[in-house]
């Protein structure tokens, strides 16, 4: 149980990245005043939390409507994650977990951002919600191994609200070199994660006997 959540919490932590967040947060509401962004970050967290913790429970069934197997699931979650692993490792934006320069830039004309881009795609992204789907999957028929899945997305939501709450000084205490040394080591144990759920996902698919 304690490997699942030191798992959990890594890979929910890297992929929702809450002090990577809180710079874009911080750009996007410039000029804002407190109230403002304190009005975006709480409601961007509350939707994206209603979206992943949705989605913590519909994913499989909505994998196996399409009639995907969880292994198959399982190698291409480890393939999305690792190339995610691969651009923090080398400091470069992501579209899988942040947004390409046109969504930015669209983002910047809008007052309300607490759906686009805030919940989707910078908090509840597709590698937050293929992280979450894939250790739901780990933990399945165990209802604790699911409660601690969600209890430390729930921890990491709370930690990504606080970050955004006091975006304007964690982006000027951290910068841009603090962000990035940070993502580069968590980048590092991504790509060790991925990798495991790509081993796992080809045991489970019978392809290779052990």
């Amino acid at each position: 149980m304690l490997d699942l959540a030191v798992t959990s919490a890594v890979a929910l932590l890297v992929t929702i990245d809450p002090i990577g967040t809180g710079p874009i947060f911080a750009a996007l509401t410039r000029g804002s005043d407190d109230a403002h962004r304190r009005r975006m970050a709480i409601k961007g967290v509350l939707i994206a939390a209603i979206i992943l913790f949705v989605f913590a429970f519909v994913g499989e069934f909505l994998l196996r409507a399409l009639g995907i197997g969880f292994p198959a699931f399982r190698i291409a979650g480890g393939i999305l994650l690792l190339l995610l692993a691969i651009d923090m490792a080398f400091a470069r934006p992501s579209g899988i977990r942040s947004t390409t320069a046109t969504e930015q830039e669209e983002a910047t004309h809008k007052e309300d951002i607490s759906v686009f881009p805030l919940a989707i795609p910078l908090i509840a992204g597709p590698g937050a919600l293929t992280s979450l789907l894939l250790l739901m999957g780990k933990a399945h028929g165990d209802i604790w191994g699911q409660a601690v899945v969600l209890g430390v997305l729930a921890l990491v939501l709370l930690a990504n609200l606080a970050v955004l709450l006091a975006a304007a000084k964690v982006s000027k205490l951290m910068g841009v070199t603090g962000v990035n040394v940070i993502n580069r080591v968590l980048g590092i144990l991504l790509a060790a994660l991925a990798c495991q759920f790509v081993i796992d996902g080809i045991l489970q698919s019978g392809i290779v006997k052990t």
